[in-house]
């Protein structure tokens, strides 16, 4: 797999970003991940790694569970100096809602820690499906 491409700021002024179609499939939350990390390394931003690695992966998770078609977009987006969205597209009208599991669920819990992990979270409805994205802190690297 060719590494994925980082952008830098986009014509009209928008965030810099990664982006990548991948599969619906379970071996795409690994390559996720990956994306996000290699966004990460590209803006300096590595302090935040293990918070956006978890939560690509939470949703990129969810997509694979309960999307439909057979295609997933992943985006990773620096929109501030350091703050990184990552957002997930599915061709699934069906909106995440965020549930209060209990200690004896075996998941449900995703969405649970999307929001903990990120300073604000969301799902936008589109035409084919939804897109869900969450905006994370990244902090700031001791010396």
């Amino acid at each position: 797999m060719p590494p994925p491409e980082v952008f830098g700021p986009l014509p009209g002024g928008g965030a810099p970003s990664c982006c990548e179609t991948l599969p619906r499939t379970e071996m795409s939350v690994a390559r996720a991940r990956r994306l996000a990390s290699a966004s990460l390394r590209a803006w300096s931003l590595e302090a935040g790694d293990q918070a956006v690695s978890l939560v690509v992966s939470e949703l990129v998770t969810n997509t694979v569970r309960h999307a439909r078609l057979a295609a997933v977009v992943v985006r990773v987006s620096r929109v501030g100096p350091r703050r990184v969205r990552v957002a997930v597209v599915d061709f699934s009208r069906t909106m995440p809602t965020l549930v209060d599991a209990t200690a004896d669920d075996e998941s449900g819990r995703g969405l649970a820690t999307v929001a903990g992990f990120s300073s604000a979270w969301g799902a936008d409805p589109l035409p084919w499906g939804k897109r869900v994205w969450a905006d994370l802190d990244v902090p700031v690297e001791d010396s």
